[in-house]
Order: C-alpha cells, then structure tokens, then sequence
C-alpha cells in the first residue's frame, strides 16, 4: 500500500463523473481497463494487478455493476464487481484469519488468479496498491450500503459509483472511510507490541483502534493504548497514513512515547502484549524469532517498526 510519502498517482478525474457521455466514451476506447473483483478479491497476474481490457471475453462473461476509478497513464481505469461469476475449485474460507485459497476464470491464463489482497499487496507498486485499494473500497461501500439509512429504501448509483442517492427521501450518501489510528509505542530502547484474540500464535503488531467522535488523533492514541494494555503515553506524533480497504479503514500511523511500562491487557481487545528490545525486533523483522513472526509485508505496522529500527522517526 502506498503510504504519506508517496503522493497519490491515480488522477481520480472527479469532474468526470457527472460526464456520462464522455465516460462512455472512455470505457469504449482502446485505453480502458477494467480492474475485476470477486467477492473483493482483484485479480493478479505474475507482475502485480492484473487489468482487463474492456471486450474481452472473460470480462464479458463476468457482468456486474461498474465504477469509474480515474485515469493513470494515459489508460481510463474502472472496476467491476463480479462476484456473481461461480469459478470452479475451492472458495474462501470465510471463518479463517486470512484464506490464501485462488479462484480463475476458464477464459484466462493459469497465472491469472483472483486473490485476497492483504495477501499481494506487498508486491505491488504504490500506483496499484493506491488503485487496488481504491476499487476494492468502493466496491465494498456498495454491497454494504444499499439501502438508505434514513428510511430504508434501497438507494441508486449515481456519480460513477461514487455517490448513492434515495430515490424516496432525496437522501444523498458518500463512501465512507473509518479513521483508525495504529501505534508505535516506545520506551527508552524498548517497543510495545500486542496480539489479537483471534490472530496466530506468534503474530503481534502495533496496537491499534478506531478514533471516536469528537477525538483528536492524540487522544485516540493514548486512550486505546491505556484500554488495551494499561501503558500511559505521553508525547504523540503523526508519522504517516495508509488506505486499508478491509473494509474502510484510513490507518494513521503514529509514534508516542510510553510514560508507564506495566502491561495490563483487556483481554477482550487482546490476548496479550510485551515489551521487545530494539534487538529483538532486529530478529523478529528478519525472520529468526522463534515467537514472533516477521510483520506482513506491505501492511503500516511493519514499514513503523523497520523505520524505528534505522531511527528513521526520531
């Protein structure tokens, strides 16, 4: 995923999606491309996010609602949601932690897979992370937010998937983004990590947590670090951002410095916590601890802890 340095290179053409008529021109023409979802999977090919090219015979076989994400050299770029398509073998298992399961279609190549993205997203470029977010976070607003809030009716595209309207009460409704912050806490040379209830044994991360309303960035830090493992924090800093469209998350990376060292978990918000050593992380990101796993690749947490390694957020 692309993260606070690197500026946002998807142009997202918002004054074309009112355009009809020019839109139809783009997805006709020989630039479009369409990114295709299945059950919020993208597809993926050998050298990153795999793009269908608008008539091709696997994209017409998948129909589904369409949303135009923006323009990137020089090609329109779109998504489809097509999970209605049925593709033979395995599904996902939806009870487990994360499901590395591959789903195709008989119209494209055995390298072209549809795939979970929390799974690829370290292998992509900051231009497709920034388009494979976006598709898979407007898609998922859709099947989600179908109906009206206000009254119930079921609500109608509009804006290129970009906007819902009601058709019953003039309700106008927008994609949300859920602000999360994620927490590099440190003492002296010493990092706070913690596990979820539900995670595998040796995964622990940076703590985290939804902000709430009328909250600063600073005060949701210090309160879900407090909840969650009983450590005062003291001094905050904002260090970098990053989309997280599992389903709606904007994920505020930040860096505080713990004031009290004593660990008392909530054991509902997590199985546990520690303190680790800046030398431990060394073995951890490197792969060689025996109880905790090296970060996941591509997500924030793990670019905060190697930027704290090569004192990079001092």
């Amino acid at each position: 995923m692309a993260f606070a340095e690197a500026p946002g290179a998807l142009e997202r053409a918002a004054h074309l999606r009112g355009d009809a008529e020019r839109l139809a021109e783009l997805r006709a023409g020989d630039a479009a491309r369409v990114v295709a979802l299945w059950r919020g999977r993208p597809l993926f090919g050998p050298e990153g996010l795999h793009l269908l090219r608008a008539g091709e015979a696997a994209l017409e076989a998948m129909p589904g609602p369409e949303i135009f994400l923006g323009c990137h050299d020089g090609l329109a770029l779109f998504s489809r949601d097509v999970s209605a398509f049925e593709p033979d073998g395995e599904r996902p298992d939806g009870a487990a932690f994360f499901d590395a399961s591959e789903q195709r279609h008989p119209d494209l190549s055995d390298d072209i897979v549809f795939a979970e993205l929390r799974g690829r997203m370290g292998f992509l470029s900051p231009v497709e992370a920034e388009i494979a977010a976006t598709a898979r976070g407007l898609v998922e607003w859709h099947r989600t937010h179908c109906f009206c809030s206000t009254c119930g009716a079921e609500s109608k595209a509009e804006q290129a998937g970009w906007h819902r309207r009601c058709p019953v009460c003039e309700r106008h409704h927008f994609p949300r983004t859920d602000p999360v912050v994620i927490m590099l806490i440190t003492h002296g040379n010493r990092l706070l990590l913690g596990r979820g209830p539900h995670w595998p044994e040796t995964m622990y991360s940076c703590l985290a947590g939804f902000m709430e309303p009328g909250e600063t960035v600073e005060a949701a830090v210090r309160r879900e670090v407090f909840e969650e493992s009983g450590v005062e924090v003291g001094e905050v800093s904002l260090v970098a951002s990053q989309p997280w469209p599992f389903p709606a998350s904007l994920m505020l990376g930040c860096r505080g410095v713990a004031t009290t060292t004593e660990i008392t978990i909530d054991p509902v918000e997590i199985a546990d916590a520690r303190w680790i050593s800046r030398e431990r992380l060394l073995q951890v990101v490197a792969g060689r601890d025996p109880e905790i796993s090296a970060p996941r690749q591509g997500a924030i947490a793990g670019w905060l802890m190697r930027e704290w390694l090569a004192d990079r957020l001092e």
